[in-house]
């Protein structure tokens, strides 16, 4: 029988060329007279911060900032971004940067209202039951997507645990999404985070959880990936194919965060948390393998993502879904994505974590909704599969 979907995203989306300047308008439209800017040192040396924070003084909103965002989010950083918030009485939070920005950004603005530890807010163990304080997210990458989701993943500094924590609350109130923040975007970073925006993209269209309304953002996602990932990693000034890829990321957030991940998602939580791999750069190493060990189980849908990568070629469903692994690898290789082993991981001290690592992806709930459902020791396997994984030997065999 089918059953009701739930569909969640922002109030207000504002994207494309010039989005950045509508952040006064939409602080005032949340009534806020002073906002915490959550940001980074990178960030505020491109100059995005102080240009955030002229774009408020003209709408006559005044800002504190926090720049100690770095990498991974960690409760440490939640901690230090929640005490100046509230030492410098504000009412209102932006994130400007990465994802780990505006993850930092939705821990903060519902710990603010609803106080606590914010694991305790993991697997639903404490609801945020006080509305959160509005939240207005700026992406400077095209990759996580979180702009658009209600989800944040931040490590637990003690046990090395990336805490995966979803409900409503922590869905910002406004994403502005504009391009033109994306062109100072490394080389690298590009890569990583557009095989991470086409992961979430994936996973939301073979996940367990996925309904005509993810699936129909999901493919959109995909295409315009495809069409436009190896541009904006060869011409970082491509405005168009940026804009294409910055439009993709939303898309697959609001797929992923409304269908959910899967292994991809589950097996790469703990290697940032543990090995310090950024989240981006840890999805696109692991998801030509996990495409690899999970295609038989989602042959037809794998197919339909084929079709978009070769448009024009007549295949079986069994030869588009090889094709959907195939171009995965073939964009990863020609992206220079790298492996575990040429990441410069210790072999040894990788092997010996298999075990923590399998149970801590497997607590996080993602490995349930893949397909085909791994039990921990093939989620071993992987492991130790994608720490030498050469992609494009594989292309070749």
């Amino acid at each position: 029988m089918n059953t009701s979907k739930e569909f969640l995203t922002p109030p207000s989306i504002v994207y494309l060329q010039g989005a950045f300047q509508q952040v006064g308008k939409q602080a005032l439209n949340l009534k806020g007279s002073k906002a915490l800017i959550i940001s980074d040192a990178i960030m505020n040396k491109l100059g995005y911060v102080d240009e955030c924070r002229k774009l408020l003084k003209d709408a006559e909103i005044e800002s504190a900032i926090y720049l100690g965002v770095a990498s991974e989010p960690t409760d440490d950083f939640v901690a230090e971004a929640l005490r100046i918030y509230e030492e410098e009485h504000c009412d209102l939070v932006i994130s400007l940067g990465g994802g780990s920005c505006i993850d930092t950004a939705k821990a903060v603005s519902i710990l603010a209202t609803n106080g606590g530890y914010i694991g305790d807010y993991m697997s639903g163990r404490k609801l945020a039951e006080q509305r959160p304080v509005p939240h207005i997210a700026i992406p400077t990458t095209a990759g996580t997507g979180a702009e658009a989701t209600d989800v944040t993943v931040i490590t637990n500094s003690t046990t090395q645990v990336k805490m995966m924590i979803k409900q409503p609350a922590l869905m910002p109130d406004a994403a502005i999404v504009d391009p033109m923040l994306t062109l100072s975007t490394p080389e690298k970073v590009t890569a990583a985070t557009g095989v991470d925006a086409l992961s979430h993209a994936v996973e939301a269209y073979i996940s367990r959880k996925a309904h005509p309304m993810t699936d129909m953002l999901a493919l959109s996602a995909i295409r315009l990936i495809a069409a436009n990932l190896q541009r904006a990693y060869d011409n970082p000034e491509d405005v168009e194919a940026k804009e294409a890829m910055s439009l993709a990321a939303m898309q697959a957030g609001m797929a992923f965060s409304n269908a959910s991940v899967c292994l991809v998602h589950g097996m790469s939580r703990p290697i940032g948390a543990l090995f310090h791999v950024p989240h981006g750069f840890s999805n696109a190493m692991l998801l030509p393998a996990v495409l690899e060990y999970s295609k038989d189980a989602c042959v037809e849908r794998l197919a339909d993502i084929g079709r978009i990568f070769s448009p024009d070629e007549k295949m079986t469903n069994e030869e588009a879904a090889e094709r959907t692994v195939q171009s995965v690898k073939e964009l990863c290789h020609s992206l220079n994505i790298p492996n575990l082993k040429e990441w410069g991981i210790d072999e040894q001290a990788f092997m010996d974590a298999r075990e923590k690592m399998a149970n801590d992806a497997l607590d996080s709930g993602s490995p349930g909704n893949n397909p085909k459902v791994p039990t921990g020791e093939e989620i071993m396997e992987l492991y130790q599969i994608v720490y030498n994984y050469q992609a494009v030997e594989r292309v070749n065999q």
